[in-house]
């Protein structure tokens, strides 16, 4: 397993990354984008960087449409960083509410959570909106405002986790969301029993163990699904491959089948795929994205903090360091909602 120092210094490297207004791409000056920037906060919180996660957050906030959505895509234009995608994408508008319930956890800040509050409710009314009939969440907006039938499993798995950290969140601020809860119902029935809602994407390993990592699938399903796809993409020794039928391993999606394993009662399974995508890591703490195992090239040429930050997640959840380890390593866990109950955040 990483060494403390060794953490520390892999959040270090993501700190270094960040502009000085809150801003968090992938890499200083690449492009940047809403859910990798909340993953990258969200591993800052675990390093104890918890004011350059708060001014990630912050700098989402006052980028965040009047309609509750981002931008899909931010790049750097003459030192701002300016929308580029004018997409409505349900993924992006609600993973802020997973980010702010683990800084929640993790700083027990109040005041961050209030401040931050109606941005989460306008990411997720938005996200309700955006439901199918049959429970799944289309995958953006239509130019005529309607929800696009296409769902996308992996997007909907994470919204999931987004709803019930919503309500949660709601639960905190003493504002009940039931619309929340009965979106989350029906969008956790669509991805237990109707394969058929989503698009097939089933050559892309992020499809194969997002419903365990998003808690929808716990228990003998958790089991069987890792055990249904566990040979089509782990490549002993070297993490798993993005793409059933590519030789490239990455290492985020790596660390993210490890977050699933810890949620699903295989700690030490975890930590072997943790140690096997350590090839990636650079003296300075970074991350290479991945590895085309057949030419031994890394590739793409690039070191991301969302990759550094799957990285801090799984360690977090392994080692239980934090208050919100268990956001990832027990989606199924979070607590029930009650809003006459004052919450408490876990110790950290």
């Amino acid at each position: 397993m990483l060494s403390g120092d060794q953490v520390r210094q892999t959040v270090g490297w993501i700190a270094d990354q960040q502009d000085a207004d809150g801003a968090l791409p992938w890499f200083r000056g690449g492009q940047l984008d809403p859910w990798d920037s909340v993953e990258a906060a969200m591993a800052l919180d675990v390093g104890g960087r918890h004011d350059r996660a708060a001014a990630a957050y912050r700098w989402l906030a006052a980028r965040q449409r009047p309609d509750g959505s981002w931008s899909a895509e931010y790049r750097a234009v003459a030192g701002t960083y300016t929308e580029t995608s004018p997409a409505v994408e349900s993924n992006h508008a609600g993973y802020l509410a997973v980010g702010l319930w683990h800084s929640w956890l993790t700083t027990g800040d109040h005041g961050l959570v209030s401040e931050l509050w109606p941005m989460v409710r306008r990411g997720l009314d938005l996200v309700t909106r955006m439901q199918l009939p049959g429970g799944a969440i289309g995958w953006a907006l239509r130019p005529d405002g309607a929800p696009d039938d296409l769902a996308l499993l992996t997007g909907n798995a994470s919204l999931f986790q987004a709803l019930r950290c919503g309500v949660a969140l709601a639960a905190a601020v003493g504002e009940p969301q039931p619309d929340w809860e009965l979106a989350a119902t029906d969008l956790g029935t669509a991805l237990r029993t109707r394969p058929d809602a989503f698009a097939d994407r089933s050559r892309y390993s992020m499809d194969w163990y997002y419903p365990v990592l998003g808690g929808a699938l716990t228990g003998g399903a958790a089991d069987d699904r890792l055990a249904e796809y566990w040979e089509t993409f782990v490549v002993p020794g070297l993490g798993i491959r993005c793409v059933s039928d590519r030789p490239w391993v990455t290492g985020a999606e790596t660390c993210e089948l490890a977050l699933a394993l810890t949620a699903a009662g295989r700690p030490d399974d975890a930590l072997e795929q943790v140690a096997a995508m350590q090839h990636l890591r650079d003296d300075d703490g970074a991350y290479w994205t991945g590895l085309v195992f057949a030419d031994g090239k890394r590739w793409p040429i690039e070191r991301t903090t969302w990759t550094a930050a799957a990285v801090v997640l799984a360690a977090d959840a392994l080692c239980g360091t934090t208050g919100a380890a268990g956001v990832f390593a027990d989606p199924a866990a979070l607590p029930p909602v009650d809003a006459d109950e004052e919450f408490e955040p876990r110790p950290g």
